[in-house]
């Protein structure tokens, strides 16, 4: 008998904590989907993604034919602080594309919004759908709910800069100025 009484008593013991195992090993499974943020030096990701007009995009194909590739992220279309930061690049695209810089820009939007805020502000470059959230995790970009403002600028394959809170106004400038400099 008290043989039983041991038995169910460690039954329940032993339920809970495979139960807190389990959980433990789900959280920590689903926290590692995203990289730490990528740091300049490292290697740029070479993932695969579609942009607003349905054309899918290797990121690496577009680091290895352009000098430079600026990828940023933006919390959402058509916002005040989204439209000054994609606008600061539309504005100076020409000075950009002379330098050899490829534009992207990345948020969570819908492939149909992300199209409709390209058309209204007349941006010349792509904006990327990434509604299952594989370039914002590949960059390792915080946010839940939307992406945090970030901006990258890859050459070689390489991050050579990095912008964690990603300018509005003068992202252009910014990105410009890392060029002059890293010309040098």
């Amino acid at each position: 008998m008290k043989t039983s009484v041991t038995t169910t008593t460690l039954a329940p013991l032993t339920l809970a904590a495979l139960v807190a195992f389990f959980a433990m090993t789900a959280f920590a499974s689903t926290s590692s989907l995203r990289a730490a943020p990528l740091k300049v030096g490292d290697t740029a990701p070479a993932v695969t993604c579609v942009t607003d007009n349905g054309a899918t995009v290797n990121l690496g194909d577009v680091y290895r034919k352009n000098k430079y590739t600026l990828v940023y992220f933006y919390p959402k279309a058509d916002t005040p602080g989204c439209t000054a930061q994609g606008c600061s690049l539309r504005d100076a695209y020409d000075p950009l594309t002379k330098a050899g810089v490829s534009v992207i820009g990345v948020s969570l939007d819908t492939m149909e919004a992300q199209h409709a805020f390209r058309e209204k502000y007349h941006f010349q470059f792509p904006l990327v759908t990434d509604t299952d959230r594989k370039v914002k995790n590949a960059f390792g970009v915080p946010g839940e709910k939307y992406d945090s403002r970030q901006a990258y600028l890859i050459e070689n394959g390489k991050v050579i800069y990095a912008d964690y809170k990603g300018s509005t106004t003068q992202q252009a400038n910014d990105i410009l100025a890392v060029i002059a400099t890293n010309t040098k």
